[in-house]
């Protein structure tokens, strides 16, 4: 088969064959297939997308193009069950939602990826604990989600090696937001990873892939029914990106407030209730809870208590992190040179996220092409959110960066990503919808 073909067929509107799929899928996963044709295959589906058939059958090839786990020789008295989210700025929720869903019964294998376009990845964050291994093998990462209740890794070798290489080519070639291959990417680990039910976290707003309600709810629907077809139970809730998550965006600095989080210190008012939404219905999808108003007490209780903590230093310690990171987490991540306020004058009225995202991309934070190496210790911190009066006593954030100049060109570029006007915008839900399959 010739693989300038099957890029004809979908580069002309035309419907994928099983084969073509399997060859495609094949290719990626021994990497016969040079970067070039998979770009110009992906950028053909991006244009043409793919039907509801031609993306559950890419999906499971991907699954099945490496290890599949199996978690019934385990002996878990609990579900496993895990989270994604399609990318946002800032998105740190994974650190909090483990251990805490951890605490509260369920076994979450979470398998990670790196950053995408102008979103961060968890894979990234977690290389900021010194010693954390992200990419141990399947017998210790077993155990350790066995003896802890969660392990945040990335993505290895063995996992849906067609998705990874497929998934660092989008990264740098303007073919990420595509429906169908974001469906078989997210699903394709998931489904690999042998989960008994999942909960997407479908981003919509200025720092998502999916920037209008419509579209975030044709992703979340493409997810679920996917994952019917491999019959992986999964709940979708649609969560506002039209700001930065949180108070922080970076790699560093998302693991430090989400150590704060975690220790019940300092919990953003939007990120807490993602966080809580999402957590909850982990419990719910699972089985483990059905009132979602009880669940989200529970997953509170389990940070207030001090469970979620202990849980998140045990897993850390066990993948070879500091054993008192979580008590003693600025210590040991990396710390930017510069570090300097950012000011502004008037109300914040709105942000461009995907422009901020793209702000810590110039400041080193993130790859501008394949297997870049990434400055963890730059980024935002302090990020005013939408309605703050801004003056020279409330800065509109804090850059953190490498240089004077690199800061300079952070200044510039934030400033120009917000919107400042006399009086505070209406406030905005931060929970649009919850999807069940």
């Amino acid at each position: 088969m010739l693989f300038t073909d099957v890029i004809r067929t979908k580069r002309d509107g035309g419907e994928l064959r099983d084969a073509e799929i399997e060859f495609f899928v094949a290719g990626l996963a021994d990497g016969s297939l040079p970067a070039e044709q998979v770009s110009s295959l992906a950028m053909a589906i991006f244009l043409n997308s793919m039907t509801f058939e031609e993306a559950s059958k890419l999906t499971i090839a991907m699954a099945n193009s490496g290890t599949v786990l199996d978690w019934s020789a385990e002996g878990l008295d609990g579900p496993v069950v895990d989270k994604h989210s399609t990318g946002g700025v800032g998105d740190k929720v994974s650190f909090m939602l483990a251990p805490i869903a951890a605490a509260c019964g369920c076994y979450v294998p979470m398998i990670s990826g790196r950053g995408l376009g102008h979103t961060g990845g968890t894979t990234d964050k977690v290389e900021c604990i010194p010693g954390y291994n992200p990419a141990p093998d399947f017998a210790t990462f077993k155990k350790i989600v066995k003896s802890t209740g969660c392990a945040i890794i990335g993505q290895t070798e063995d996992l849906a090696p067609a998705d990874r290489r497929l998934y660092s080519i989008r990264d740098v070639t303007g073919t990420v937001e595509s429906v169908p291959l974001i469906t078989a990417s997210i699903l394709s680990k998931k489904i690999a990873a042998g989960l008994d039910a999942l909960v997407m976290d479908v981003k919509v707003g200025s720092g998502a892939f999916m920037d209008r309600l419509e579209k975030a709810e044709e992703l979340a629907n493409s997810i679920i029914g996917t994952a019917a077809k491999a019959d992986l139970k999964t709940h979708a809730v649609i969560t506002d990106m039209n700001e930065v998550l949180g108070t922080t965006a970076g790699n560093a600095v998302e693991v430090a407030e989400s150590m704060r989080y975690l220790r019940n210190e300092e919990r953003d008012a939007r990120l807490d209730e993602v966080v809580l939404a999402l957590c909850g219905e982990m419990l719910v999808v699972s089985g483990l809870e059905p009132d979602r108003d009880v669940a989200k007490k529970r997953c509170d209780e389990a940070v207030t208590g001090g469970r979620a903590a202990e849980i998140f230093g045990r897993m850390s310690t066990a993948l070879g992190g500091p054993a008192d990171f979580v008590d003693n987490y600025e210590k040991y991540l990396p710390q930017a040179a510069v570090v300097r306020p950012v000011f502004a004058e008037g109300v914040l009225s709105q942000v461009d996220t995907r422009a901020v995202g793209n702000a810590i991309i110039e400041l080193g934070g993130g790859r501008r092409k394949v297997g870049e190496e990434l400055d963890l210790s730059v980024g935002f911190t302090g990020i005013a959110p939408i309605g703050t009066s801004l003056d020279t006593n409330r800065p509109l954030a804090v850059v953190h960066a490498a240089s004077n100049a690199d800061a300079d060109l952070a200044e510039r570029n934030l400033l120009a990503a917000c919107g400042l006007t006399a009086e505070a915008p209406a406030p905005r839900s931060v929970i649009s919808r919850i999807l069940e399959g």
